[in-house]
């Protein structure tokens, strides 16, 4: 104790140089906290942007239909499957999908595309699919001959609300399916790619058309939080043990996104040494200089007895306060700023889409990870920085250093 009452006296004798040293910490820690709570709040906001407006948290298909989709590796009771489903701790709501690919004609014009059979109610609900209606309506029913056309196909076709569209596809008996919908809504996901083909129908009006009554190929499960995602597949996976059927969080359904994302990420852990070697450069420069300065103080010490090992921890402990004290600051003008920002944002120069998103502010989170690592990081690059100076001092010869003026 009484060694860390010398340590904190010491720090304030020079005041400025104290500040200096403890405002390149601050610094350091306040610029990473921002760095990992804006990376995981803007990431966070992605992802769930693009799970919950398109794929869903978590899918529940037919063993090995994500590797090879066929037409008849379907799921047969869904409705039995959805009850337990929703039951779940977790679980917002699930919704079923039905997929196939075709020809559609608007007049003398053609396209493949791929055919969506969607429960009106459950997809609005799971999705928010009646927000990317930008023209028209949505379906009137779950058996209606109507369909929703993405944007891009629909500038493919020339196709306006209130015109008719003939698609052609193959039926599950092996039969060519053909009928004829009349098209009552554009819908716009913010991905050109997937607005260019999508042809959406009543789930029950595909069902008929492809010859799979009561069948569909998927259900989308929507969770209250990403972190509960892991412990709903999981519990999914338990349920549906006994079955043919399989479960698959994001991240694998999702793979090629999940992996652009972890690459980017890794920009953080990138800033995140920059700011150790600025911090530890700060260090190691102000505590090289207070060894210097004190060279004739610390001889005398060791004249009156004071052990290598005291001296050492002292440099130490005069580090670590510093250290602390920055973050402490650091954490609470981090978490200001995290929180003013997680509700405001940052404005982007120019919108951009990502992952079929459209994205005009970056937000960012308050969590543990941003206050944690920072504090972590700044705390052991000072104190092991300071090593060197502590065992410098440590080794001052008495006679050597009460010479030094």
């Amino acid at each position: 104790m009484l060694t860390f009452k010398i340590a904190f006296r010491n720090i304030f004798r020079q005041k400025r140089r104290t500040y200096l040293t403890i405002l390149t910490m601050f610094g350091g820690f306040t610029l990473a906290a921002i760095s990992f709570g804006w990376s995981d709040g803007t990431y966070n906001y992605v992802i769930n942007m693009f799970t919950r407006n398109n794929l869903g948290h978590i899918q529940v298909h037919g063993a090995g239909y994500l590797d090879r989709p066929t037409l008849h590796n379907t799921i047969n009771n869904h409705e039995e499957i959805g009850e337990q489903l929703q039951i779940l701790p977790h679980t917002l709501t699930w919704s079923p999908r039905l997929y196939s690919s075709g020809l559609v004609s608007v007049g003398d014009k053609t396209s493949g595309v791929r055919i969506v059979g969607i429960d009106p109610v459950r997809e609005n609900n799971a999705t928010r699919f009646n927000k990317k209606i930008v023209r028209g309506r949505a379906f009137s029913s779950g058996n209606a001959a109507e369909v929703i056309l993405g944007i891009g196909l629909a500038k493919i076709l020339k196709a306006e609300v209130g015109d008719e569209a003939v698609i052609v596809s193959q039926g599950a008996d092996g039969s060519i399916a053909n009928d004829l919908y009349a098209i009552v809504g554009i819908a716009e996901t913010g991905d050109d790619i997937v607005d260019r083909i999508m042809f959406y129908l009543p789930l029950q009006a595909a069902q008929e058309l492809l010859v799979l009554e009561g069948r569909i190929h998927e259900m989308i499960v929507i969770v209250d939080d990403l972190d509960y995602v892991p412990r709903v597949t999981a519990g999914i996976r338990d349920m549906l043990k006994e079955t043919d059927l399989v479960a698959a969080p994001w991240q694998e359904f999702a793979r090629s996104f999940y992996r652009a994302m972890k690459a980017d990420q890794k920009g953080t852990w990138i800033m995140l040494a920059i700011i150790i070697v600025i911090v530890a450069v700060g260090v190691l420069n102000t505590v090289l200089m207070t060894v210097l300065e004190r060279t004739r103080e610390y001889g005398v010490l060791r004249a009156v007895g004071t052990r290598p090992g005291q001296i050492f921890k002292l440099v130490l402990y005069e580090v670590a306060t510093m250290a602390v004290i920055s973050t402490i600051i650091g954490a609470i003008l981090s978490a200001i700023i995290n929180y003013l920002l997680s509700f405001h944002g940052i404005p982007m120069p120019i919108d951009y889409s990502y992952g079929g998103v459209e994205f005009s502010r970056m937000y960012t989170e308050i969590n543990a990870r941003s206050l944690i690592i920072p504090g972590i990081t700044v705390v052991a690059s000072a104190m092991l920085i300071s090593v060197f100076p502590a065992v410098k001092a440590a080794r001052i010869a008495p006679a050597k250093a009460m010479r030094t003026h």
